[in-house]
């Protein structure tokens, strides 16, 4: 058997490093597996979807704004600097029946370790268009996160498209609704699937306006969004509606396959699901923290807090 670690961080975006400097300052002497580089936002990055954000305004101690991998780029040197251990690799399979726990690497490793932090995220559901892509990858206009994104001076006082008819995305266009000049939703159907309450604060604004029975055939633009190519879907008829900004609303699927038989128990959206008030999971010794967790709020500054959390539950767990 190889050397047995600490506690391996399974992910790197703001839970993942945070969870990294933690450990790391606590001299665990942490491991971080961080993923392998993808092409497409529609499966987790390195770094997590921070990495698909030009502009972050939110995130306490960066008063003019920082982008996504800048602040990402941070988060790792950061943990570096106290001593993080980085793979390049992904989880692919892991055994938590025993101590200690085993996992399986994309490249044929198998590490052995007392604790693990799982920081994988999730993932925005795309529409799967190739312009939807590159003008979310190229911070063209596109994005899946109002709330991230909503209140950048690209959007205010500008048309924009909100896609989807749940709660998620009615709560986007709400939000959105504080900054844009009219805010558009895009739904495939002619009644919204979302609560009665978020539909009636929708109807009530003056500057929402659903767009029924349509579906987003393109994304038009070159370097950033000018309109949205959409198709009845009882008619068949192509339009075009000109917008500023698309915001994917479509809900979101945590980045948990790799759990497949490791006995983790998720929720019934598929999450990780927390014991009490920690990051504990339903196994003594696997924790959870961000997104892969948490349905709920996915922003940065609430990952990188569940992070925290993450690596001081580990350390007293190995103290005991």
């Amino acid at each position: 058997m190889s050397e047995i670690e600490n506690v391996v961080i399974i992910g790197s975006g703001p839970a993942g490093w945070t969870s990294a400097i933690y450990a790391a300052r606590a001299d665990l002497n942490p491991l971080c597996v961080i993923g392998v580089p993808k092409s497409t936002p529609s499966i987790v990055l390195p770094g997590g979807q921070l990495m698909l954000t030009t502009e972050v305004e939110n995130y306490p101690g960066f008063p003019e704004g920082i982008t996504g991998p800048e602040l990402m780029a941070g988060f790792q040197k950061q943990a570096e600097r106290f001593g993080t251990r980085i793979l390049t690799q992904d989880v692919v399979s892991c055994d938590f029946s025993k101590q200690p726990f085993a996992l399986t690497t994309s490249g044929g490793e198998t590490i052995f370790t007392k604790t693990v932090i799982i920081a994988t995220g999730a993932t925005a559901n795309w529409l799967g268009l190739e312009n939807e892509m590159r003008l979310a990858m190229g911070g063209g206009g596109v994005s899946a996160c109002a709330v991230c994104d909503g209140a950048l001076p690209v959007y205010r006082d500008q048309p924009v498209a909100v896609v989807g008819g749940g709660d998620s995305a009615l709560e986007e266009a709400s939000y959105l609704t504080k900054f844009a000049s009219e805010v558009f939703i895009i739904h495939r159907r002619d009644e919204f699937r979302a609560s009665k309450v978020m539909q009636k604060r929708i109807f009530d604004s003056s500057k929402a306006t659903p767009v029924w029975n349509k579906t987003v055939l393109d994304v038009l633009g070159e370097d950033s969004i000018t309109g949205i190519l959409l198709k009845d879907t009882e008619t068949g008829e192509e339009s075009t509606l000109e917008v500023k900004g698309m915001f994917v609303a479509i809900g979101h699927t945590p980045a948990t396959t790799f759990l497949d038989g490791s006995g983790i128990e998720l929720d019934d959206k598929g999450y990780i699901a927390l014991h009490t008030r920690s990051s504990a999971t339903n196994i003594k010794g696997v924790f959870a923290a961000g997104d892969v967790a948490d349905s709920h709020y996915r922003q940065a500054i609430s990952a990188a807090g569940m992070g925290c959390i993450a690596a001081l539950d580990a350390e007293s767990y190995l103290v005991e």
